[in-house]
């Protein structure tokens, strides 16, 4: 491809059972051959999974690979949030995914902290400098934003407060990013911006992340899928090529890494990486 080989990592989510727990270890030896910066695991609606994510990450940290565990806002206390990073940072980890994350239907509160640039703040001034933070940036805007600059703003306060880097949501337009990171060079924002990439298994799936969090599927990719129909070989082989292409042009136009949603599977990202010149 001729493409520079940026770095990459990969998010995991934390399996519900002991099979899973087995397949996402397999997932992982297969991933590391790419030799990605960190994993990262996320947590359940509300936090619901933090217990799990732990024990994720300490399986990561055991396999001696860079883990980042996701801290959110939602359901949080200062107590419990300050016993996870005493725990994380007595492991030896050192990056730190912060988010304000959702709050789940029928959960009245959010916690002690309400948006994400608090609780990097609240890292900040535990942990001073142990941890690299990353925190969350939409391309195409947070779907509870009343408007871009207000969206732009409130990204710019989580970097304020001491995060290092950012991880996009996913999109399929390229120049959104490109827009996004031009707009907050322009508030005085330098940290790297990292684009969050989600390859493109099954469209009903991808639908229905699509409509929760927001990120739009461009008509025409989501035309040509519902064409195929119940033809996962087509969808996944469009989805393949459409990935592939983004990668290559956020490449080119300078991203400093890409971050791939794996939903604890590893043959999408890794055709991908392969196409971009990556060996395992």
């Amino acid at each position: 491809m001729g493409n520079t080989l940026i770095p990459i990592s990969f998010e995991f989510y934390p399996p519900q059972t002991p099979e899973g727990a087995e397949k996402l270890t397999a997932v992982r030896q297969r991933l590391v051959a790419l030799k990605p910066e960190f994993f990262s695991c996320t947590f359940g609606a509300g936090g619901s999974t933090q217990d799990r994510t732990l024990d994720t990450i300490k399986l990561i940290h055991a396999e001696s690979r860079n883990a980042a565990p996701h801290l959110s806002c939602v359901g949080a206390t200062r107590e419990n949030i300050g016993a996870l990073l005493a725990t994380y940072k007595s492991m030896g980890i050192k990056r730190i995914v912060a988010l304000r994350g959702d709050l789940p239907s029928g959960m009245a509160s959010i916690g002690e902290f309400h948006y994400a640039n608090e609780l990097v703040a609240f890292i900040r001034s535990q942990t001073g400098e142990h941890f690299h933070i990353e925190v969350a940036a939409y391309p195409e805007f947070h779907p509870q934003a009343n408007s871009a600059r207000e969206d732009m703003l409130n990204f710019k306060r989580k970097i304020n407060a001491g995060a290092n880097s950012a991880i996009t949501q996913y999109f399929y337009n390229a120049d959104a990013y490109f827009r996004f990171v031009d707009e907050t060079r322009k508030l005085g924002v330098t940290t790297p911006i990292v684009p969050g990439i989600m390859p493109i298994v099954r469209f009903s799936q991808l639908a229905r992340f699509s409509d929760t969090c927001g990120a739009e599927i461009p008509r025409w990719m989501r035309k040509t899928m519902e064409g195929y129909g119940d033809d996962a070989e087509s969808i996944q082989n469009f989805g393949l090529d459409v990935v592939t292409r983004l990668c290559e042009k956020l490449i080119a136009g300078g991203a400093p890494g890409l971050h791939f949603y794996t939903l604890n599977q590893a043959t999408a990202s890794m055709e991908i990486l392969k196409r971009l010149g990556y060996r395992a």
